[in-house]
Parts: C-alpha cells; sequence; structure tokens
C-alpha cells in the first residue's frame, strides 16, 4: 500500500478534496540520487496536487488526512496510460509501413491511428476499471485550525 498525506482543501458533498505534495515517495526511495522524478519535484518545487476522495471518515476542510492506494493499482494505472497506446503506436507504425508498401507516410499515418486507438482502448479500460485507481481515505487527524473554525461557524451561524 502506497501512502500519502495531505490537507482537506473542500467538502463537497459525500466527498473531499485533499491536497498532496508528493516528497514522501522520493524521501524513502533506494534510487534517490539517480531518479528522475526527484529532479522534476525539485524543480517545480514539490508541486501540489489535488485528489477528490470518498469521506467515509467526517474529515473537514483544515483535517490532515492519509490516503493510500495499492500498489498493483498503481501499476495497472501506469500500464494503462503509457503502455496501452504505446504499444498500439508501434503496431499501427509496422500496420501503415507494410499496408503502404513500405513508405513512410503510411508508416506515420498508421502510428498517429495506433496511438489515437491506444488512447480510446486506456479510457474505454478505465471507464471499466476505473474505481481500482482511486485512492482511499485511511485516516484523519483533526487539526487546531479546522477545531477553530468549525467552533467559529458554531458560534456563528449566520456568517455561512
Amino acid at each position: 500500500m502506497i501512502t500519502e498525506t495531505g490537507r482537506v482543501i473542500a467538502v463537497k458533498g459525500e466527498n473531499i478534496w485533499v491536497q498532496t505534495i508528493r516528497l514522501s515517495a522520493c524521501n524513502s526511495c533506494k534510487a534517490r540520487q539517480g531518479c528522475g522524478q526527484k529532479v522534476l519535484a525539485g524543480a517545480t518545487g514539490g508541486r501540489a496536487n489535488q485528489v477528490q476522495v470518498v469521506n467515509h471518515l467526517g474529515a473537514r476542510v483544515g483535517d490532515e488526512v492519509t490516503l493510500a492506494i495499492a500498489e498493483s493499482a498503481l501499476l495497472g494505472a501506469s500500464l494503462l496510460a503509457y503502455a496501452v497506446p504505446l504499444l498500439l503506436f508501434v503496431l499501427g507504425a509496422v500496420a501503415g509501413h507494410y499496408a503502404g508498401s513500405g513508405t513512410e507516410g503510411a508508416a506515420i499515418i498508421g502510428s498517429v491511428i495506433g496511438l489515437a486507438a491506444g488512447f480510446g482502448v486506456a479510457r474505454l479500460l478505465h471507464g471499466r476499471h476505473g474505481s481500482e485507481y482511486v485512492p482511499r481515505l485511511l485516516s484523519v487527524r483533526a487539526t487546531a485550525e479546522a477545531t477553530l473554525a468549525v467552533e467559529g461557524m458554531a458560534r456563528n451561524p449566520t456568517d455561512s
């Protein structure tokens, strides 16, 4: 299970929006010296990401939460996003090459068609298995600012 902590920035019905800064994986990884991801995170200043998750634990705005996703789900999503379009891109290029009697133009057109088909297949498969790739809420730690905000709303209910 891969976990990440973040802060709740909005509550929308049964869901919450959580803002995370992806640095913890880089700090615990053994390949941190030779990894391009760490360099990219450093260049963007550890840019924050926002994720929507089901709020089954009653988190409020300002709370610190822990999210989790299975390693197999991360691997599956990566294969779906990268491997499927790339595979169909190559197959399209080869098919176009042979269909066009070895011309470059036919190979280029075949590769573009294959890439588009790869994105279409990935989207279709994501629609069928998309719930597997959604992180889930593991724990909530109420922060002082969230508690003060709730108490302030209780004292002045007309302000909202």
